[in-house]
């Protein structure tokens, strides 16, 4: 196949549109051949692990996926509904060559994704992916008889994973009222349960799944039901999730946002404090708060920088490592305890850092001021020039001269739509807003089709 059908986070589009059980067959085939070929098995048969968020379609995307790991010979384990991190555990604990989860994240429910992790749980590099997409719809020798793949569900799944989780934290969280949104997904039964665990009193909302209501009007894209729950209840704090649960937002006892830049923040000190925090280091995007910076450097914490998308952090802080990375969207990675971003785990230690430093998460969150963001997404243009034209590069350039040290812009293209995103920070909301419409303006005259 000479068309690439991996976007940044695995194949991703409408369900039966898009992504077809076909589409879905063909993948779990080609991902098999081509995994399982790097593998060594010393005689042991190949193993793979199958997890699901909980939107409808995921159920014959599911099937169709696990059918062509055993065509292509691949014992399958189902892990059925769990989040995307809890996938990337198993397919370490169980030693499997492939995982795969069936999820679009924060996606609406009628889209879905197909995306697979490599051998211990880690994300596959673009070679691998280029790989597979090579060998889609190619002939190779079928299993027969006895060599095709066995299929059987994994028991105790979501009690095995909440203990993991639980054995994080560093001591009961008794006396902590926190209010939990499940986002409709797939921590709707695990993510309460490993929190109850942990000692932490949980209300729970939007933790009833139906297949249809996945990131309806709730989770980490849409904070005001937390934010009113935490208020009404009198909670310490708030937790929103997405479908898959790889991303946490928080809420304080107050009602206010803690995202995801402010989470590494407090992690990181409390990790540098109890000396985990490797080379004093945490990774986080061109896209973080430029207050996450200062931040950081006044507290003698290096950040290093990466492109926008978790896989990036996740291959800097492999390349470097460190200990913790994460986006402003809520992907946070603790390297000690999982291979990508776990909205749970986020969770948990943000209630364990509470714990120890004996303090409310919104006093914590303060150790960073948020600067005033503006994103301007500029459609209909000609994203490949972005990077070329003379003319942008000179407004920017008088832009952030002006801002000076008190502001910072970022103008960048999209990875899949023929859009600009410009970016801008500014002392206050009406300055960032102005120079990013201005700079919006420049975009639409020079990169127009």
């Amino acid at each position: 196949m000479g068309k690439r059908i991996f976007g940044t986070d695995g194949v991703r589009g409408l369900a039966n549109g898009v992504l077809t059980p076909e589409l879905a067959l063909d993948l779990g085939v080609a991902a098999a051949r081509v995994l399982v070929g790097h593998g060594e098995y010393t005689g042991q048969r190949p193993l793979a692990v199958v997890g699901r968020d909980t939107r409808i379609s995921g159920q014959f995307l599911e099937h169709a996926v696990v059918a062509g790991l055993a065509a292509a010979g691949v014992d399958v384990v189902r892990l059925r509904v769990l989040p995307t991190p809890g996938v990337a555990y198993f397919t370490d604990q169980l030693g499997a060559d492939v995982g795969v989860v069936i999820s679009a994240s924060h996606n609406a429910m009628p889209d879905n994704g197909i995306k697979f992790l490599a051998r211990g749980g880690v994300k596959l590099d673009d070679a691998l992916e280029r790989e597979i997409e090579s060998v889609m719809g190619t002939e190779f020798d079928r299993p027969v008889g006895g060599t095709v793949g066995r299929v059987t569900p994994h028991q105790g799944t979501v009690e095995r994973y909440a203990a993991h989780l639980v054995a994080t934290v560093t001591q009961p969280l008794a006396g902590l009222r926190v209010v939990l949104d499940c986002a409709n997904g797939a921590a709707s039964e695990v993510g309460p349960m490993a929190l109850r665990q942990a000692g932490v009193e949980v209300i729970t909302i939007n933790a009833q799944p139906d297949g249809l209501n996945i990131n309806e009007n709730c989770g980490s894209t849409h904070l005001e039901p937390l934010q009113q729950a935490v208020v009404r209840h009198g909670a310490a704090a708030g937790f929103a999730l997405d479908g898959d649960a790889d991303r946490c937002l928080a809420v304080d006892r107050n009602g206010e946002v803690v995202d995801g830049d402010q989470i590494m923040a407090i992690l990181a000190l409390g990790m540098r404090e109890a000396g985990t925090l490797r080379d004093d280091t945490v990774v986080a995007t061109v896209m973080s708060n430029l207050g996450f910076l200062v931040a950081m450097r006044e507290a003698g914490v290096t950040v290093a920088q990466t492109a926008v998308g978790d896989r990036y952090v996740l291959e800097e802080m492999k390349r470097g490592g460190f200990s913790l990375g994460g986006e402003q969207s809520g992907h946070v990675i603790l390297s000690r305890h999982a291979t990508t971003g776990d909205g749970v785990l986020t969770a948990l230690q943000l209630l364990d850092r509470m714990v120890v430093a004996d303090a409310p998460l919104h006093r914590l969150a303060a150790v960073m001021t948020r600067m005033p963001q503006v994103l301007v997404n500029v459609p209909g243009v000609d994203r490949s020039r972005a990077a070329s034209d003379p003319e942008l590069a000179a407004a920017v350039d008088a832009e952030a001269a002006a801002l000076g040290e008190t502001g910072r812009i970022l103008l960048r293209p999209s990875g899949t739509e023929p859009l600009v995103r410009v970016m801008v920070e500014a002392p206050t909301a009406t300055v960032a807003r102005e120079v990013a419409d201005r700079l919006a303006d420049v975009v639409r005259a020079r990169l127009s089709l």
